[in-house]
This record gives structure tokens, C-alpha cells and sequence, in this order.
């Protein structure tokens, strides 16, 4: 099978859900969580599309802030994909237009794959079977949708009535429903209605043909974005006002719910959108007790609990059926029964203006981390990890000096017209205003604690000079 003719993934990963907050923030959503082991969602959905024999070259849209993780978790999990940045967020159908011009300029008769990078496939091998079943379809003239079996009355997904035989294992879509109550969803259980997974997969000509149909003010801007598309290192930039210009609306709104083109099949390959703690529990090895426990926690005359400790341990006695997540600086208790109101717990959280509503106390940079450790009136320290080949901005301060205190590996650092080498257990210091570049030019991880002391201490009393991460 030639490339042209492979079914060409698209992953949608520039989301930035809080349901599984305090683990998911913005700064690092659960897409690049790991939550069940080793790899995150993300690197798990790009390993299902690693397959030459059926998937051609991956396409992931992200945004600006998560391109350089996007980047590391590939690079982890030894897959080869083009990395596009969307300049602001406008939800799925701005994304799926953006697709179809990419997947066009590959190949003008291109069979495109849309799917999100926070789902989880139990059968992988049955998930590949789906695609190209629902890739059949689609050259006959459909935008096909992948339909889940319901396990039960869930009132969180939307749901498919699925319509006429149009063979192959196709089906017409009759209707696209918006999520019932617990008793219209135990009557859609029984009149065989499927979940709506939000994976598409279509011919590119077709759903460009119906965005400009149904959704001119999307398709036209973005196709615009594309043409305009520079390269940023080795990521492509769409073009940020004409992207700005398209409608923000989903794309089951702007074409699915409208088309006369939908079809769905059905993918019984074990799905779940990790949708909350719930869903999480559910995924998750349990005890003889049903506890599922990840990290250090330990449950006492409880049962059918879910223990999540990021760090440090977590106890719990006689409680059932509760969500206890711990991390470095906050910790949720809910009932699983509860747990879709951490939405609206994170949104109260963020009116009081906390910053843990959105931020980690880690922080992920293209050089590596910082995690930060104490901070005071005028003091801040923090642990800095720097990948090898790793190199910060040049950069200076005007209200804050630094000390650096190599723990592990070697940092070149350049100090005003001085380049020094510092090795394990030596320091160096950085007076206010001084012209500053740190890099590890070894081969392991570079580690060392920073104590910043001044008047001031945000981020943005960094002024840089020269990055080569293209930050200035």
C-alpha cells in the first residue's frame, strides 16, 4: 500500500480538560499524563497509529504553550509526526479544517483520521481493524463516525441513533443526541443507540466540501491559516490572523449534526474517554476490596476506592466508593459517585484566584523543568533539570540575583563575558543584572538547585537576549 494511499491520522491534543484536576491542569493536561503506567494517553493513541502498513505520517495539532512536550513524548515514543500549532484555541472544527488542508496538500484524495489524544483503546489490535473498516465506508462518500457500545445509562457522552444498513459495516446515522438524563439514557440502552467517541474518519475532499457548505466562516479562514503556515524550528505555524478569524464551534455542531453524509460503524474495541476519576477507577487494577491505589496510599475498612499520591502517602479509613488525589500542592476528596463537579470545583478555585487551579508547581520548559521548592517575600528556590544538549536563553534580571548549586552533571555557564564550567557539589553566582546562559553539555540529565533572592521574583522579570527556542 502506497502512502497516497493510507489512511492519514489526525491527533487533536491542544485541549486543556480539568476533570481529572489536581493531576490535569493547563499547564499539563491529561493527555500528557501518565495515569495507567509508563506512557501517557497521548503516546499510547500515537503508538495505536504506528502501523506503515495502514496509518501514513501522523499529524498532531496542538497549541504554541505544548509544542515542546508534544515533541519530548514522541521523541519517547519513537514515532515520526508532523507537529502543526494552532494560534488560539477554536475548538474542533477549526482543527478538523486545518486537517483536511494538510491531508489535501499531501494527497488531494486523502482518507483522513480524526482522534483525540486523551482516549484510551484496551484492544489495539481490534481499534486498527475499526479504522480501516471505517475507511471502506468512507470512500464511498461518507464521514464516518466511530460508535461505542454503551456498558451502561452514562449521562456524560452523547449518543448516536444509528440508521439504515449501508454495507460494509456501515451504518446511516439518524440522529446525533446530546447528553440525556439517567432515564433517557437507559431507554437509548435498549433502543441500541451508541456513545459518540468524537472520532471521525472521512475523505478530505468531502468534509471540506461540507465545512464550506455549513461552515464557510471556519473553513475559509482556516484554509487561509494553512496557506499561510511558516516554519517554527521543526514545528508548522499556521498563520495567527487568519486563524483567529475562524468561528469557534465544535465540529459536531458545524457538521456532523447537519450533514446528509454521516454514517457510523461500530468500534467494540474497549474505549473510554478518561473522562473523570470515575473513569479512571474503572481503568485501573483493584484490589480484593476493588481499592485501586497508584503510588503510596493504603485504605482500612474502605473499599472501592481510588488512591492517587503523586507524592508523599495517603491513608484513608472506613470510607467507600471515594476519589482521594494527592500532589505536590493540593488534594482532592470526592465521592466517585461525584466526581463530574470537579469542573465546577476548579472554576471556584480559579474565581478565588489560586493558581493551582491552572498551574503545576512543576513547570515543563523545551530545556527541560523546574520545580519549585520554597518561596518567600524575597526569596524562591527551586530544583532545575536540564536535558542533555539542553540550553537556557541568555538571558538577565533586574530585580533578582541567583545562586546555583550543581548537584548532579556538568553546567556550562556563561556569566557576562565568562564562559565556566561547574561540576557536582560546586556553585556560582549570578549578581542582579548580569548576563546569564546556563547548558549541560553532557551526556545524563543536568540537576542543580537554584535560591533566587530580590525584590521581585515572576517570571517575567526575565529579559532574553538570544533562545534557541525561538521564546524571544
Amino acid at each position: 500500500m502506497s502512502d497516497l494511499t493510507k489512511l492519514i491520522p489526525v491527533i487533536m491534543c491542544g485541549g486543556a480538560g480539568t476533570r481529572l484536576w489536581p493531576v490535569s491542569r493547563d499547564s499539563m493536561p491529561k493527555q500528557f499524563i501518565s495515569l495507567f503506567g509508563g506512557e501517557s494517553t497521548f503516546q499510547r493513541v500515537m503508538r495505536l497509529l504506528d502501523n506503515a502498513v495502514v496509518f501514513g505520517r501522523p499529524i498532531v495539532i496542538t497549541n504554541a504553550e505544548y509544542r515542546f512536550t508534544v515533541q519530548d513524548q514522541l521523541a519517547q515514543a519513537g514515532v515520526d509526526a508532523e507537529i502543526v500549532l494552532e494560534p488560539a484555541r477554536r475548538d474542533s472544527a477549526a482543527a478538523v479544517a486545518a486537517a483536511v488542508e494538510l491531508a489535501a496538500l499531501r494527497d488531494p484524495d486523502a482518507i483522513v483520521g480524526v482522534f483525540a489524544a486523551d482516549h484510551v483503546v484496551q484492544d489495539g489490535r481490534r481499534f486498527v481493524e475499526i479504522c480501516e473498516l471505517a475507511a471502506r465506508v468512507a470512500t464511498e462518500g461518507r464521514i464516518v463516525t466511530i460508535g461505542i457500545p454503551p456498558t451502561g445509562p452514562a449521562t456524560g457522552y452523547g449518543y448516536i441513533r444509528p440508521g439504515e444498513d449501508i454495507g460494509g459495516g456501515g451504518r446511516r446515522v439518524e440522529a446525533f443526541v446530546e447528553k440525556p438524563d439517567a432515564a433517557r439514557a437507559a431507554g437509548y440502552l435498549l433502543e441500541g443507540y451508541l456513545w459518540n467517541s468524537g472520532n471521525f474518519i472521512f475523505p478530505a475532499r468531502l468534509m471540506r466540501q461540507e465545512l464550506q457548505r455549513l461552515a464557510p466562516d471556519v473553513q475559509q479562514p482556516v484554509a487561509s491559516a494553512v496557506a499561510g503556515a511558516e516554519r517554527d524550528l521543526s514545528f508548522l505555524r499556521l498563520d495567527g490572523a487568519a486563524f483567529g478569524k475562524a468561528r469557534a464551534i465544535s465540529i459536531d455542531y458545524a457538521v456532523m449534526e447537519q450533514t446528509d453524509k454521516a454514517a457510523v460503524v461500530v468500534g467494540d474495541f474497549g474505549w473510554s474517554d478518561v473522562g473523570g476519576w470515575g473513569a479512571v477507577w474503572e481503568l485501573s487494577n483493584r484490589d480484593a476490596d476493588g481499592n485501586a491505589i497508584q503510588g503510596r496510599g493504603y485504605v482500612l475498612d474502605g473499599k472501592d476506592n481510588l488512591i492517587h499520591s503523586g507524592e508523599g502517602l495517603v491513608a484513608v479509613i472506613g470510607l467507600d466508593g471515594v476519589a482521594v488525589i494527592s500532589t505536590r500542592d493540593a488534594t482532592l476528596v470526592v465521592p466517585r459517585a461525584q466526581a463530574a463537579k470537579v469542573k465546577d470545583m476548579v472554576k471556584l478555585i480559579a474565581r478565588q484566584g489560586e493558581a493551582e487551579a491552572g498551574q503545576h508547581r512543576e513547570i515543563q520548559r523545551p530545556w527541560g523543568k523546574y520545580l519549585s521548592i520554597d518561596m518567600g517575600d524575597r526569596h524562591q528556590v527551586k530544583r532545575i533539570t536540564v536535558k542533555p544538549g539542553g540550553i537556557l536563553s541568555l538571558q538577565k534580571h533586574y530585580h533578582r540575583a541567583e545562586h546555583w548549586v550543581v548537584v548532579r552533571g556538568t553546567a556550562e555557564v556563561t556569566r557576562n563575558n565568562e564562559i565556566l564550567v561547574v561540576h557536582e557539589n560546586e556553585s556560582i553566582y549570578l549578581p542582579i543584572g548580569a548576563v546569564h546562559r546556563m547548558a549541560n553539555p553532557g551526556k545524563i540529565a543536568l540537576e542543580l538547585i537554584e535560591v533566587q533572592v530580590g525584590s521581585y521574583l515572576g517570571e517575567d522579570d526575565i529579559v532574553r537576549i538570544e533562545d534557541i527556542y525561538r521564546r524571544v
